[in-house]
């Protein structure tokens, strides 16, 4: 197997086993080389998600870390100044965390925060980042059809991701709003997850790797884009020739995920990307691998993000760490608090 990060991580909670181990054996009869692990916001864990995250680079120093901004307060405006998103971001990086995972642009997040992703708060977030070269891992809208009636599929009204009662911003506001962003950082180190719901419109990629020599999309599924990658096969394989030092691979693979789904995902993606051999698809069609160079394999596979986020992750700071985890010890949980006491003992 070629060398391969996979820069799309989760681990969601802490599971029933050592989460410390939870990746292990993917590493291992994958070969990949390093993994990226995302934070993500309350909603989907909890304040400790950042905590989980630094314990398991602190045990598995290969690991890079993305860090999430935490709204323990909502609306937002209520957050006090030393824990605005500017605030936790400089934390963030002193402690050793080598990005920053926004799902503010997730419409139930964006919803639940209440404010645009070009609010002030996250202004002065977009900036300090720009200056330092950060990059910013952001998952941005959902496909298309999950705000159609007649469209939405029955798993997304299931996790309730179908946005059909007027309630949440269109996936066309939240397109707009992330393209502002590029509009006023236009040296942002932008990221958007899931080829930004954009496999139907490519074109619109196209001009913002145009305009913005810094911007990439993942190429983590949604499965719509791996049936649109069939489905135009000819255009998509001379768009990955064309835009190979843009795209960066990921599986968003999740600790407490469904292991069997992870394993044919994997397959499926790396088979697509580094072969020419052909796999079946997210809609059980025949998905050709690309049968790119190797340069452009190596492109995707691993060297994008290095360039980005850094041959080496960052170590810990085992002191600033202990600090924010004492910070934020008032919005732990009980149980929380109980699965830290070893850990702190053990690693700090």
């Amino acid at each position: 197997m070629k060398k391969i990060i996979d820069s799309h991580l989760h681990i969601l909670r802490w599971g029933d086993k050592d989460f410390i181990s939870c990746f292990d054996e993917y590493v291992e009869k994958s070969n990949v080389h390093a993994l990226n692990i995302c934070s993500v916001p309350m909603s989907f864990s909890n304040v400790c998600n950042n905590i989980i995250l630094g314990f398991y680079k602190i045990a598995r120093p290969n690991t890079y870390i993305h860090g999430g901004i935490e709204f323990i307060y909502i609306p937002m405006d209520n957050m006090p100044k030393e824990m605005d998103a500017a605030a936790q971001y400089r934390e963030l990086m002193e402690i050793g965390f080598d990005g920053i995972k926004m799902l503010e642009g997730k419409p139930t997040e964006h919803k639940r925060i209440g404010k645009n992703l070009n609010h002030p708060e996250f202004n002065k977030l977009y900036s300090e980042m720009e200056k330092d070269g950060t990059q910013l891992l952001m998952h941005v809208n959902d496909p298309d059809e999950f705000w159609d009636p007649e469209r939405a599929p029955e798993w997304a009204v299931k996790n309730g991701w179908a946005y059909l009662d007027g309630t949440y911003a269109s996936y066309e506001e939240i397109h707009k709003q992330t393209v502002k962003i590029l509009e006023e950082y236009p040296n942002l180190h932008l990221t958007l997850a899931h080829f930004f719901f954009c496999s139907k419109e490519p074109m619109i990629l196209e001009r913002l790797f145009a305009l913005y020599p810094n911007f990439c999309v993942d190429l983590t599924p949604g499965g719509e884009m791996y049936v649109e990658f069939e489905k135009n096969y000819e255009y998509y394989k001379d768009f990955f020739n064309k835009y190979s030092d843009r795209l960066i691979f990921g599986t968003d693979r999740s600790y407490l995920g469904d292991e069997e789904y992870a394993k044919w995902l994997f397959n499926v993606v790396t088979t697509f990307i580094g072969t020419d051999k052909t796999v079946k698809s997210f809609d059980n069609k025949e998905l050709r691998g690309l049968g790119l160079s190797q340069e452009k394999v190596d492109n995707i596979f691993y060297a994008n993000f290095e360039r980005r986020v850094g041959k080496c992750p960052k170590p810990i700071n085992k002191e600033k760490f202990k600090s924010y985890i004492e910070k934020y010890s008032f919005a732990l949980t009980d149980e929380d608090k109980e699965r830290i006491k070893p850990l702190i003992e053990k690693y700090l």
